[in-house]
């Protein structure tokens, strides 16, 4: 396993009595890709802002390569920034703009002069090396940045929601080229973004936050596929959630009752009488007549909704919750108000214990 490049140990930030980063133990792995994700207000920035030396941890400790850094200026890190407004020269040219860090450390010329032209040419800007800011678009401008931070050859590359200003298309283009440039460098990025589909598209890790903690630190795959708490299998792509009770265990087969009927899922350590939740994707859920084994779940179908790449199916239970069942093609089998039974393969449903508080 690759070592760790950065270390949080017990770490919090209060803003006043606010506390907006809560005992957090995190290492990330030299060479990873990995994304603090989650929504407005969570701690991400913060976090990303206290490794990069912008904000001083209340308390804890934050190494770098192993070394201590809280009480180092953020020059003094081994760490580079990209912020989401690319904050360039506006006065400075491309060429400039990327030198800059070089300049200012009085490196050579002929120096720099090669390593902006080899820079230049990795972001795919080659022939750009006059122009100023203002004639750039926004993703040329977001090359520059990058370019900028990771001349100075850091050891760990840190990005504020860099992409968060572009158009959706260009923005999905950028994500592609982000992974791959991180790959031919084997630099660490730790990337701050809200955008769950960006996450999983670039990550190898991924630490979803909520409230100043990290609920749940792994691959893309396992976030999606095996949510750990309510909110990640929320937060996460689309979800259905039941909240029930245990009624009977058998094995590791539970049967749960939820205010819409009885359901069946598989999950380990749980008793009966204990309330927990059971996440479902819509692509695994299964409409039909009849009576399906293990589940009591009536509903009527809503309506459709035609995404491009899929069809929706909204469906209504019986405590007035909405449902959603995902397919490539829609079901020609039933139309809006028909009365349908709702189940699915158990062992495509998560099992999630209730949060204690």
């Amino acid at each position: 396993m690759p070592e760790s490049i950065v270390s949080l140990i017990n770490v919090e930030k209060r803003f006043g009595s606010n506390l907006v980063v809560r005992q957090m133990n995190m290492e990330i792995q030299e060479g990873e890709f990995l994304t603090l994700l989650g929504p407005s207000g969570c701690g991400k920035t913060t976090t990303l802002r206290m490794i990069a030396g912008f904000e001083d941890a209340t308390s804890g400790i934050i190494k770098v390569q192993g070394e201590r850094v809280e009480n180092k200026e953020p020059y003094q890190r081994d760490v580079n920034t990209v912020f989401q407004n690319y904050a360039l020269f506006p006065h400075m040219t491309v060429f400039d703009n990327v030198a800059y860090g070089l300049t200012i450390k009085k490196v050579p010329k002929d120096e720099i002069r090669r390593r902006v032209t080899e820079m230049l040419s990795l972001v795919q800007l080659a022939g750009y090396e006059n122009r100023k800011p203002d004639a750039l678009s926004g993703g040329q401008k977001q090359r520059v940045a990058i370019a900028r931070a990771l001349i100075n050859n850091p050891k760990v590359l840190l990005l504020d929601e860099p992409l968060g200003a572009l158009d959706l298309k260009l923005r999905k283009q950028m994500q592609i080229e982000l992974k791959r440039l991180q790959k031919k460098l084997g630099i660490t990025f730790v990337y701050v973004t809200h955008d769950q589909e960006e996450a999983l598209t670039m990550s190898d890790r991924i630490a979803v936050m909520n409230g100043g903690v990290i609920e749940q630190l792994d691959t893309p795959r396992e976030i999606y596929d095996r949510p750990k708490t309510r909110f990640v299998a929320g937060f996460i792509g689309e979800s259905n959630i039941f909240d029930g009770v245990v009624r009977a265990v058998d094995g590791d087969l539970l049967r749960v009752e939820c205010p819409a009927g009885m359901l069946t899922t598989r999950g380990e350590g749980f008793q009966v009488g204990e309330e927990m939740h059971v996440s479902i994707r819509p692509e695994y859920l299964e409409v039909g007549t009849g009576k399906f084994e293990g589940f009591e779940l009536p509903a009527k179908v809503k309506d459709f909704t035609y995404m491009g790449t899929v069809v929706k199916t909204a469906l209504d239970i019986s405590d007035g919750t909405e449902v959603k069942l995902s397919r490539f093609e829609q079901d020609e089998r039933f139309r809006e108000g028909d009365a349908v039974q709702i189940f699915w393969d158990p062992d495509k449903s998560v099992a999630i214990k209730k949060a204690q508080a």
